[in-house]
This record gives C-alpha cells, structure tokens and sequence, in this order.
C-alpha cells in the first residue's frame, strides 16, 4: 500500500470567511468544493469564487488532523496570520505534533 502525503489547506471565500481543510489532493478537493453536490463541504456551497490561501504539506494523516483540528480552533485573525507570516504555520504544527 503506498502511503500518501496529506495537506493542510485553508480557502478564502467571496465574503472574506477562511475553510480549512485536509487532503492527500488539494487541486482535486478544490474542484470538489466548487462543483457542490454531495462531496463539497456544505460551509461552501454559495460562497464561491474559492481560493487557497495556504498549501502546507503534513505528512501523516494522523498529523494533518491534528494540525486541522488546532486550525479551526483559532479565530480569524490567528488564521490571517498563518497565511502571511513566515514561520507561523511551524508554530502550529510543533503544538499538534506534542
């Protein structure tokens, strides 16, 4: 079984709101948000047009739902940060990974 690496990816979407996220395929879960139907998250549908804004690469799954699950703990402006400041994300992924 091969493994694969897992992302940690946030979007922006229209109205200014940040959806994080984990995938082995960020440009294939991308498109799955943007088409809607049933494999898109339901925090999307209508908020399009989607970006990310952040791409980091985990590892292990078990690390990305970790690193995930602190993400989406954070308020927005901790978020902001993880986008534009260097090192940031380093930060997180040292706490989830304690």
């Amino acid at each position: 079984m091969v493994m694969s690496d897992w992302y940690l990816y946030i979007v922006r979407c229209r109205d200014g709101t940040l959806y994080t996220g984990i995938s082995t395929d960020v440009d294939r879960r991308l498109a799955e948000h943007r088409q809607g139907g049933n494999a898109g998250a339901r925090y999307l549908k209508g908020r399009a047009p989607l970006t990310v804004v952040l791409r980091e690469k985990l590892g292990s799954r078990q690390l990305a739902l970790k690193v995930e699950n602190l993400v989406k703990k954070l308020p927005k402006a901790e978020k902001e940060k993880l986008i534009s400041v260097p090192g940031r994300f380093d930060e997180i992924v040292r706490l989830a990974d304690e």
